[in-house]
């Protein structure tokens, strides 16, 4: 649950990525390397249409023992092995298309100087970062920008295939949208992600998993996660992931590396997780996937931890199948002890907090919260990649055994230092919004990741009885869940109790700065994401909305939060955070209610009400507003380098860190290294 080098001082390397026989993969697998010393590390890589592409370090690196180094290696060369399943998880003709449009990248030797070109290569980029043809936050497919002939003179020209529905898609308005949460449609049917066959609809899926009951009731098991639903001669069929199974080609790949992973674990705990993470990919089975979410959940000692599987649920429009994702992460043992005394302190949150009692865990377990440094990320967490995680995301592990939750500390470090100030200025209402900001801005956000991953998500209970949310909230299931989480972090942040744990020297302008920032995005500047005429799909960018927008109408009586034009600019101002603390507090407590009664017409009231449409004169404003600044509305990362050592034995006797010139060579290089999938699965 998901948050230009300077080549006279650098010292260049160049690695030789291992190519297998395959005439598929493009020709070029160098990927340009340097090494960075930390006092002159250069965060921006490169920026294209909306995106910004940033480098990030790995603290502490050189304090790791060589075994632990092992293990992050091992579990990132996992974790890149499984790269091309989130591709084809998100659209069926990506791989195809990809390999296409890489092929022509490195081989076309025609005129690049030409604006198609430009285009062409901007929107491989584009493709790149998205996992595919469509938006990686909008899910509306990318515009090419060149003709169709144009594409068709590229391919010629390189002797490259690409004919059909996969090429004709890049052009035309069929599979429009990658997940489609409109109301009133058959979401599923009109989804095109990849995780159900195209004649799938709405009611196929909740008929063919009504059949289906857990062997214990009290922990159900995650039907759907790891499969796609297809239909073969008009009988429903699950396609499994598994090795010898669908995607299992990169599966074994991913299991051979974990197995070099397991000899080099931290602990016994860490090890037996490993094992079982490493059965599951093997079988496919769902027991052991909770087997595995129990194990991982209690495996609390050690430096090194792992994200890896088919996890988070936000791409499948009814929630039910995991996209492909892993982080591997190294503990920020200074920042860690610091922000320890929140999980530490999750009862108290828990009692004192404005839920219903009937909807308050009476005891909250095993909540632990790190603050990590990412050393490598795969799928679905790159290159766009979330700040904070929360797993497991079963609602009976977490109240049985407990969660981990984590902050990705060198992540947030980056997206601070390569951001500017411009932008912010332009839309704070005064200086005194602006000052708060500033000084206490980065620590607030810092605050609300915690907040909302570790108290929000472990927080609150199912009616008995209830069902899981995906079945009872269905399309808004995610969406409801992080706006939940949201609140909680939002309540909390405006409370001396922060103050008395030692997170801040003062509570209240904390919170004010928080409050200040979170409605100015959610009802102003997180529009300039979107497209003019665009509804809100993304859950994140949904529940921001609706959390704002609810509270301003909320206090409408009392001008809480006061909508100001001064010049033909639009301004929120909050005139009492007392009050708008209030307020969260009610929301939050409707949204316990509404998950845990299992209420799909409340939670279909509140997204479509307030989360959904957007004030179309408010955009077209924020929008021409944004243009004075060149600064892309989304960041993403290319992943450091882990170049290993050995000597005459084929052993590991070291391993550096090592940065990536460019985001076109670091992908190419995966495509020929850790393309182990088929165009076609």
């Amino acid at each position: 649950m998901k948050l230009k080098i300077a080549l006279g001082i650098l010292v260049t390397a160049s690695v030789l990525w291992s190519c297998k026989n395959d005439s598929d993969k493009t020709e070029s697998s160098n990927e340009e390397l340097v090494e960075m010393s930390s006092d002159k590390f250069e965060y921006k890589v490169e920026q294209f249409a909306d995106i910004k592409i940033l480098r990030y370090q790995i603290p502490g690196w050189e304090n790791l023992t060589l075994k632990e180094q092992k293990l992050v290696y091992y579990l990132t060369q996992a974790g890149l092995s499984g790269r091309d399943i989130i591709w084809d998880q998100n659209y069926r003709y990506n791989l195809k298309i990809r390999k296409a449009l890489e092929h022509i990248y490195t081989n076309y030797k025609g005129d690049k100087t030409t604006e198609d070109w430009n285009a062409f290569q901007v929107y491989l980029k584009r493709v790149w970062f998205s996992n595919g043809i469509h938006h990686h936050y909008s899910n509306a497919k990318l515009p090419a920008g060149f003709s169709s002939d144009y594409l068709k003179t590229l391919l010629t020209e390189t002797n490259t295939p690409l004919e059909g529905e996969a090429f004709d898609v890049i052009f035309n308005d069929k599979d429009s949208k990658k997940v489609n949460q409109s109301k009133g449609v058959d979401n599923v049917l009109e989804s095109a992600v990849n995780f159900y066959g195209p004649d799938i609809t709405n009611a196929d899926v909740e008929s063919f998993y009504s059949k289906m009951k857990s062997p214990d009731p009290k922990k159900p098991l995650s039907y759907g996660l790891n499969s796609q639903l297809v239909k073969e001669d008009g009988v429903l069929k699950e396609r499994t992931y598994k090795s010898g199974g669908l995607y299992g080609a990169a599966i074994d790949e991913i299991v051979k590396w974990l197995e070099l992973a397991q000899g080099v674990a931290e602990n016994k705990a860490q090890g037996d997780a490993l094992g079982l993470l490493i059965q599951y990919y093997k079988t496919g089975d769902l027991q052991i996937w909770d087997d595995y979410n129990v194990a991982w959940t209690a495996a609390t000692d050690g430096n090194i931890d792992y994200i890896n599987s088919f996890i988070e649920v936000y791409n499948d429009p009814l929630g039910y199948r995991g996209s492909y994702e892993t982080i591997v992460q190294i503990k920020d043992f200074d920042m860690s002890k610091k922000m320890s005394v929140v999980s530490k302190n999750a009862q108290w949150f828990e009692d004192n907090s404005p839920l219903m009692d009937a909807h308050k865990k009476k005891k909250v377990v095993g909540v632990t919260y790190k603050v990590v440094n990412v050393a490598g990320e795969a799928g679905d967490s790159s290159p766009s990649t979330p700040i904070g995680v929360n797993l497991p995301n079963a609602n009976w592990i977490r109240a049985a055994v407990g969660s981990k939750s984590v902050s990705l500390g060198n992540i947030i470090e980056a997206y601070n230092k390569a951001k500017g100030s411009g932008r912010l200025k332009e839309f704070v209402n005064d200086d005194e919004e602006f000052e708060l900001e500033e000084k206490y801005g980065q620590l607030a956000d810092k605050l609300h990741t915690a907040l909302h991953e570790v108290i929000g998500h472990a927080s609150g209970q199912l009616n008995p009885g209830v069902g899981e949310t995906k079945e009872t909230l269905k399309n808004y299931a995610s969406t409801l869940e992080e706006g939940r989480a949201d609140l909680v972090g939002l309540y909390y942040l405006y409370n001396p109790k922060l103050q008395e744990l030692g997170l801040v020297d003062d509570w209240k302008k904390v919170g004010m700065a928080a409050y200040d920032g979170y409605i100015r995005n959610g009802l102003m500047t997180q529009l300039i994401r979107l497209n003019i005429g665009d509804d809100v799909e993304e859950a994140h960018m949904r529940n921001r909305q609706w959390v704002s927008a609810w509270a301003f109408e909320r206090g409408a009586a009392d001008n809480v939060i006061e909508k100001i034009t001064r010049d033909g600019k639009t301004y929120f101002n909050i005139n009492d955070y007392e009050k708008l603390h209030e307020i969260f507090g009610e929301l939050l407590r409707e949204t316990q209610r509404i998950k845990s009664e299992g209420d799909y017409e409340a939670v279909q009231a509140l997204v479509e009400g307030y989360g959904v449409k957007v004030d179309q004169a408010l955009h077209a404003e924020v929008l021409e507003r944004n243009k004075q600044f060149p600064s892309p509305p989304y960041s993403g990362f290319v992943n450091p380098v882990l170049e290993p050592e050995t000597n005459e034995a084929g052993e590991i006797t070291a391993i550096k860190v090592m940065q990536p010139v460019g985001f076109d060579k670091q992908m190419l290089s995966y495509s020929n290294t850790f393309g182990f999938l088929p165009e076609e699965n």
